[in-house]
């Protein structure tokens, strides 16, 4: 397996991202469903957010006792905000998990990481509409490109950072429970993010 490569794995697609020598790194092509970041109003981190649990419990059920013994748990890190400086939390265990807004802006979808670090005097939400990195980023769930989530903070903990169906990183997040989309779905009529989980299996 390379980088960039697409493999099967359980019922789903995936976009192979690192490869190490005893491991590789996945993500969904295309989103698995929409779902709030957590299940009620105030501060969260994604340690304690109710989209981790799902991925962890009833997501990670969907896989083969075969499959499942073959996705590795990891210490995932949960930097702050570049921006913002919101909490990033506490490093969490996980079998399943999101990606953050490091390894989407400076690691597996090309190197934009001079967006993230020296951010112009206009780029206050939004990184940029031309980054030539955004059409890597984009993804679709139901044929549509749709928004999906990070596991990182907005501009604060009542938010998460996410990727817009152009591909550009809404760093200053979405609300976790009450959305501030107002675009809907045209086939699920909903406007919740979308889920490209990511996961480690032993090669």
């Amino acid at each position: 397996m390379k980088a960039g490569e697409l493999i099967t794995f359980g019922n789903y697609e995936w976009r192979v991202l690192d490869v190490q020598s005893d491991r590789v790194l996945l993500i969904t092509e295309d989103m698995i469903g929409q779902h709030p970041y957590h299940n009620k109003a105030g501060n969260v981190t994604w340690k304690d957010c109710e989209l981790r649990s799902y991925l962890n419990t009833e997501f990670y059920k969907t896989f083969s006792e075969e499959d499942r013994k073959r996705i590795i748990t990891v210490i995932n890190k949960n930097p702050n905000n570049e921006w913002y400086d919101s909490n990033g939390g506490e490093d969490s265990k996980d079998k399943i998990f999101l990606l953050s807004i490091e390894e989407v802006a400076c690691k597996y979808f090309g190197d934009s990481s001079t967006l993230l670090y020296n951010p112009g005097k206009n780029q206050k939400y939004w990184f940029q509409r031309k980054d030539e990195n955004n059409s890597n980023r984009r993804s679709k769930f139901g044929g549509y490109g749709w928004w999906w989530w990070l596991r990182s903070p907005g501009r604060d903990n009542k938010r998460a950072v996410y990727i817009w169906g152009d591909g550009n990183i809404g760093i200053q997040g979405n609300g976790t429970y009450k959305y501030s989309s107002n675009t809907i779905h045209p086939i699920t009529k909903d406007n919740s993010g979308g889920i490209r989980p990511a996961l480690w299996i032993k090669r």
